[in-house]
């Protein structure tokens, strides 16, 4: 069942890119960087106070991002160079996700299916504007395992809802690993919920041509049962 859903995201995914696009007429670069207190990733901690720039280029929907995050407090803090692929249209779309982490010294280049430190990732979901639904699934490179030790498909889902309050923009996200796996640490074995989130950003407008923007989170991890208070800063051209 995993091994098909994987397959119509992918199916999905080619289909998608085949369909007219109706968006920008020229491409359009973007670029940023965010310092955060903590790095958590879907209610997991993978770091304390991070580095984290983007370059982004995207053209009538199809978009090609590259993000990084790089420990700034802890030397020993994950290490991570990302690629996304991806399509938009309408509220619908598709990518995929190349994560590599270079948490001891691992080489760029290695693709071997029991040695890369890359980490392939489909996604797709559908934004129905006062609500957001994403599903993402590993389906190569290194994964986790099941209870039965075989290779699990790691799998995420998430929920968020943005709205806006008291002269900020909010975001609400539920997110949970729906079946055992040691990708999630948290979730080895059962469902679980990992991520419960709070987020609000404001833009402070210090100027015509610099505009950053701080944003706060507040973040629970029911699995884990932990909880993070995140702050920072997200600085663009």
């Amino acid at each position: 069942m995993k091994r098909n859903f994987v397959k119509l995201i992918l199916m999905t995914a080619s289909a998608m890119f085949m369909f007219p696009a109706m968006a920008q007429d020229s491409p359009e670069l973007s670029m940023g960087n965010d310092i955060v207190s903590r790095y958590i990733w879907r209610g997991q901690k993978l770091g304390d106070v991070s580095l984290q720039p983007t370059l982004g280029v995207s053209y009538k929907g199809l978009s090609l991002t590259a993000w990084g995050s790089v420990g700034l407090s802890e030397p020993k803090d994950t290490k991570e160079f990302d690629l996304t692929l991806a399509y938009t249209v309408g509220g619908f779309n598709v990518g995929i996700t190349d994560y590599w982490f270079d948490s001891a010294g691992d080489k760029y280049f290695v693709y071997g299916a029991h040695s890369t430190a890359h980490t392939f990732e489909a996604n797709i979901g559908y934004d129905f504007e006062v609500v957001n639904f994403q599903w993402y699934t590993n389906f190569a490179g290194s994964d986790g395992v099941t209870r039965h030790n075989h290779r699990a498909y790691s799998s995420y889902a998430e929920v968020s809802a943005p709205f806006k309050a008291v002269g900020c923009d909010w975001s609400a996200t539920v997110g949970c690993v729906p079946y055992g796996t040691s990708f999630y640490s948290e979730a080895p074995n059962r469902f679980g919920v990992t991520n419960l989130a709070l987020k609000a950003t404001k833009e402070l407008v210090l100027s015509s041509k610099f505009a950053p923007s701080v944003f706060a989170s507040v973040v629970a991890n029911p699995s884990s049962q932990a909880a993070y208070f995140v702050c920072g800063i997200t600085v663009t051209p």
